[in-house]
């Protein structure tokens, strides 16, 4: 079987639209985005709810300069975080196919939605918080993913590396090189993704341009989690999105999503407003392997070693 999507996306902001109606009388937890939880520290050899299972439990690395005003003990305001200012436009290059038993993801790593001006100019009012230096740069990306994906008889730990978006780039844990919330202490630009030390532009959580009116089909799905399952974003009947605390310690759940053109019921992520975000342990297998991401012996641009930067 093989089929192909490529994703050209319109130059524009975004917004997120995807609607996923969920089980009448399904209870969720309504997450207040100026009262989000601070992620800080939140990780650990294991699973635990409200936790994510790092490969990596030692951080000693940099990032945002200064706490934001925005930032009140262990909660954070997201409606009261600046963005990067800027709105530039790349020449995005991702594709998705299904060959075999592969899900093969190709592209050059720039971003189809548009980003902010990287580094950060001192004109910029998110430089008197995190002065970011780094710029947005191509590079080869090859994923191979199995297209087929299965549970693994124990969840695995994550690396810097969770996922690839839609959109054509890397999607990476919830924390930065210092292991405190990336979400909450990094400014990002208004579709929420930066670059890090090599160029690669990437997103920590849930982007405001995850959506797919671009592509005249209705799908909630926004990414692929490296052992092959999907990342969505899924709204209740009343347009009330889905929370941490509806999900599993892996942040996913099992329930009817679009996949591959048809309806089925299966397990998958969910990228949610609260910590951690998108993916907190792997339920299938994750590839050890990638052209671009930074995972085994790959090649490209890899993401940076720890402690080098955002």
């Amino acid at each position: 079987m093989r089929h192909e999507h490529s994703f050209h996306v319109p130059r524009k902001t975004f917004s997120v639209l995807l609607v996923v109606p969920l089980a009448a009388g399904a209870a969720l937890a309504a997450v207040n985005p100026a009262k989000l939880p601070l992620g800080d520290g939140r990780y650990t050899s294991g699973t635990k709810a409200g936790y994510v299972d790092s490969c990596q439990t030692a951080f000693n690395g940099a990032g945002a300069q200064v706490n934001g005003p925005w930032i009140h003990g262990t909660t954070w305001d997201e409606t009261a975080k600046p963005s990067v200012q800027g709105s530039v436009k790349w020449p995005s290059r991702f594709s998705e196919r299904v060959a075999g038993s592969q899900r093969v993801l190709s592209g050059n790593g720039l971003p189809a939605s548009p980003t902010g001006v990287f580094p950060i100019a001192s004109s910029d009012p998110a430089f008197a918080y995190d002065r970011n230096p780094n710029s947005i740069k191509a590079y080869t990306l090859k994923v191979s993913l199995p297209a087929n994906p299965r549970l693994a008889a124990s969840p695995a730990c994550v690396g810097g590396t969770v996922g690839v978006s839609t959109l054509g780039v890397p999607l990476y844990s919830s924390f930065d090189a210092l292991g405190r919330d990336a979400g909450a202490h990094e400014v990002q630009d208004a579709c929420g993704g930066h670059p890090q030390i090599t160029g690669q532009y990437h997103f920590h959580g849930l982007s405001p341009c995850w959506q797919d009116s671009a592509l005249s089909r209705k799908t909630s799905l926004v990414g692929w989690a490296l052992d092959g399952f999907g990342i969505y974003v899924e709204h209740d009947a009343k347009g009330q999105l889905l929370s941490s605390a509806d999900l599993d310690v892996c942040h996913g759940r099992t329930s009817a999503v679009d996949w591959d053109g048809r309806r089925v019921r299966m397990y998958h992520y969910d990228a949610t407003l609260d910590f951690p975000y998108l993916v907190a342990c792997f339920r299938g297998t994750p590839i050890t392997s990638a052209t671009g991401l930074g995972i085994g012996g790959g090649g490209g641009a890899p993401p940076p070693p720890p402690g080098s930067g955002p």
